[in-house]
């Protein structure tokens, strides 16, 4: 795997853009990964409900890390409540939840009313989407674990199409701060009324745009811009500090960070 640690979010994005195929695929051919996804594709048709999926931790596993939800995998107990909840009751634990992988894991994995009966697995070609799903988060985390903004940027590029409503954005933390930097919205927004954050992106944002995948390449290309000028700026004034911790004067030195003219989009319109 090629490292991104330490690189500028443009030149960490170019690099990937030019390397994922390959790196997604030397990812498959790792034993770990190899012996996973062998033993999911084997074996995930004769879970017919959550009972099944929680029996046999490989498959628990296999999914929830399909999922990014790794860091829930030892929470079985709520895991199973969520995936026998009924969908279409408005007080079911899964409708509760505010962050979006559960919701996604429950819908991806079709499990009926009280767990039975599983609809999904049996589809086209589910078991390869999923396959896909599992290699392609863990290849987003290890690019986030070593650059977080190309993360959160590899992050918004996929989600980006199923966002619908302001509201889609502020259930991800990850989005949210994408969206609120794109915007130039501070990160005192997020600790007003959701319904107040949400007027607020939507009178920014083209929701309808994010369908473009052109669009979405534009709002990429802006967001890493702004992180590396941020970087720049933040670093740059650590500097400064260091350089003047020895004046006396203790002035205050201003700097204004002019967002267009540093992410070269002065003419684009968030539309």
């Amino acid at each position: 795997m090629i490292s991104v640690a330490g690189m500028s979010g443009n030149v960490a994005l170019r690099l990937v853009d030019a390397t994922e195929t390959k790196e997604q695929e030397m990812m498959r051919d790792a034993p770990q990964n190899a012996r996973a996804i062998a033993y999911f594709l084997e074996n995930i048709e004769t879970v017919e409900t959550v009972d099944d999926l929680m029996a046999d931790y490989e498959l628990y596993s296999f999914v929830m890390k399909a999922h990014d939800l790794e860091d829930q995998i030892f929470g079985k107990a709520m895991m199973e409540k969520i995936l026998k909840s009924n969908i279409e009751e408005e007080d079911a634990l899964v409708n509760k939840l505010t962050d979006s992988r559960f919701t996604e894991l429950y819908t991806t994995m079709g499990f009926g009313t009280d767990g039975i009966g599983n609809i999904n697995t049996m589809l086209g070609n589910w078991k390869t989407r999923m396959v896909d799903k599992f290699i392609d988060t863990q290849y987003v985390n290890e690019k986030a674990d070593e650059n977080e903004a190309l993360g959160i940027a590899l992050d918004f590029r996929r989600k980006a199409a199923d966002i619908n409503t302001a509201y889609d954005i502020l259930k991800d933390s990850d989005i949210s701060q994408f969206v609120r930097t794109v915007l130039g919205l501070p990160d005192a927004v997020a600790a007003l009324d959701i319904d107040r954050q949400a007027e607020f992106i939507a009178e920014k944002l083209d929701l309808e745009s994010l369908k473009d995948p052109a669009e979405v390449e534009k709002l990429v290309t802006r967001y890493v811009a702004i992180s590396d000028a941020t970087s720049d700026l933040t670093a740059n004034n650590a500097a400064l500090q260091i350089l003047s911790s020895g004046v006396g004067s203790g002035s205050f030195v201003p700097v204004t960070l002019d967002i267009s003219a540093v992410t070269g989009f002065s003419g684009y319109k968030l539309r």
